[in-house]
């Protein structure tokens, strides 16, 4: 479904890049968690799987096609939704209003669906009183939460989330993680997760960890 194909990214010169040659693959129907040491370059790797940046050389390819030529705009609209770790939630909407958007903007099946977007909502712990709240009057983890919702609401195939559980409990993030094995077991989505927490990493089908400037994949040990 997506693969990147000889990736290589740098800010200035090539000598210094974070990494070259990147060759990996995900797969409808599993969930993937990116791991590795902070500035490793973990985020910037999901803003390329995303469209939101290009590669300094090398080419992300969705279905086989490159990003670059469906167009990264087209491509973001289309295929991706993403969970940023800095929300970007519309901060004059409602919780319940910031879902409904996204929807309409993606032009998800469920466009317009109301109770479906209460309904996702309500899963992961913000009930009908505090989806009709402004965003800014909700708690940091709360945002988190109606980002995620956000995402999981749109009819993207592939879902990137960039730390989505950096401010939930320990009970929510167990919940918000079993959503993404639901999206993507369930419902057939390629599920993306950046995340520095090991007990995240688990619970996702593979791992794979930048180090040293290489990517190393091993599939997670269930308990």
């Amino acid at each position: 479904m997506l693969e990147t194909k000889d990736i290589g990214y740098w800010y200035d010169h090539q000598a210094n890049a974070l990494y070259r040659n990147v060759n990996l693959q995900f797969a409808e129907g599993k969930t993937y968690a990116i791991v590795g040491s902070s500035g490793s370059g973990k985020t910037t790797f999901l803003s390329l799987i995303a469209g939101l940046d290009k590669p300094s050389e090398g080419e992300v390819l969705y279905n086989g096609r490159a990003i670059n030529k469906i167009g990264l705009t087209n491509y973001r609209n289309k295929y991706v939704s993403i969970v940023f770790q800095s929300y970007n939630l519309f901060t004059y909407m409602s919780a319940l209003d910031n879902v409904l958007t996204a929807m309409a903007i993606t032009n998800s099946q469920h466009k317009g669906d109301k109770e479906y977007a209460i309904d996702m909502l309500s899963k992961i712990g913000i009930d009908q009183d505090m989806a009709k709240k402004n965003v800014q009057r909700l708690s940091g983890g709360q945002q988190q939460r109606v980002a995620i919702v956000r995402a999981m609401c749109c009819d993207a195939k592939v879902v990137v989330a960039d730390e989505p559980t950096g401010n939930l409990d320990e009970t929510n993030t167990r919940e918000t993680i079993e959503l993404f094995q639901e999206l993507a077991h369930a419902q057939g989505k390629c599920v993306i997760i950046v995340t520095h927490e090991p007990e995240v990493a688990k619970m996702c089908d593979e791992t794979i960890e930048l180090k040293n400037k290489e990517f190393t994949t091993k599939s997670a040990i269930k308990a």
